[in-house]
């Protein structure tokens, strides 16, 4: 008994406008059939693309750069004698213990910020467009943009530490604690990053994501412990500041870093926003991403 050999019918690269071994593109639901070594390959190689064209616009790295240089000269410089000594029960130099902790968190909600136009504009320009015309998995563009982005958030929590330091600000030996502080720092902002990638696959212009970020950003910075105490403030606007997740990181930050106050609740709060945002906004926005026209 004899067995037959049938071969595939080789394309002609006609109508069907695939080479022969082409691989099809995923649908949503053939998304899930990539696997976790094809995925991670995916991540690896967006996220390369992602600092390729950071090194070609090094424009694109001046809020990281600046920015941390120019809020720490400023509210140092400008409020740190009024709030510090005018009346504020301290110094300038004791300001500067207070306030460098609580920027870090600042510096991650910043640079999260800027995530959400840039995911809008490249929208506008078709480049999600042909990421999604790619056999990849659709969240491997979002987490090689959101790996990319949490780097930017380290260089600029480099930056700002740099310039605490030639400012006068001094951990106290407190090296390990300052790290732990910069990697919950540098988690809270992840997680921030999900929100405003939802808010750019949202809304329809890059300048609506920017005014909808800034009525965001504000509130939360100025409402919380970043900036000065939240003891003088009323009680309403206490009681923001006491669930505003910023003044978690914040105070979690002095703690691990001074080893000044309590440490474990603030520390454990900023993990529970963190681990929330993130399931919670992750999801949503990779399937908006995902239908998105």
């Amino acid at each position: 008994m004899s067995t037959a050999t049938v071969k595939a019918p080789q394309s002609t690269g006609g109508s069907s406008g695939r080479e022969a071994g082409s691989q099809p593109v995923p649908s949503g639901k053939d998304e899930g059939r990539i696997g976790l070594r094809a995925n991670l390959r995916h991540i690896g190689a967006l996220v390369r693309r992602n600092a390729l064209q950071i090194k070609q616009d090094p424009e694109s790295m001046m809020d990281a750069l600046l920015m941390p240089i120019i809020f720490t000269l400023l509210f140092v410089y400008v409020f740190g004698g009024a709030i510090g000594g005018g009346g504020g029960g301290g110094s300038r130099e004791q300001y500067v213990q207070y306030l460098i902790p609580g920027m870090m968190g600042m510096m991650g909600m910043s640079i999260a910020m800027a995530v959400g136009t840039g995911i809008n504009e490249d929208f506008r320009k078709g480049v999600m467009d042909r990421f999604r015309s790619m056999p990849i998995a659709r969240s491997s563009v979002l987490i090689a943009k959101s790996v990319v982005e949490v780097a930017r958030m380290l260089v600029a929590i480099a930056v700002l530490l740099s310039v605490g330091f030639l400012v006068g600000f001094d951990v106290h030996g407190h090296w390990l604690g300052m790290l732990a502080a910069v990697g919950l720092t540098a988690l809270f902002g992840a997680s921030l990053l999900w929100i405003f990638i939802l808010l750019g696959l949202t809304m329809s212009t890059a300048q609506a994501v920017q005014g909808v970020s800034f009525l965001v950003l504000m509130p939360m910075q100025f409402g919380s412990s970043v900036f000065v105490p939240t003891g003088t403030m009323p009680g309403w606007l206490k009681a923001f500041t006491d669930v505003n997740p910023l003044t978690h990181v914040a105070n979690s930050a002095r703690g691990l870093m001074l080893g000044e106050g309590a440490v474990a609740n603030p520390v454990m709060w900023t993990v529970i926003w963190s681990v929330g945002l993130t399931v919670l906004t992750a999801p949503l926005a990779i399937s908006k991403f995902r239908k998105k026209t």
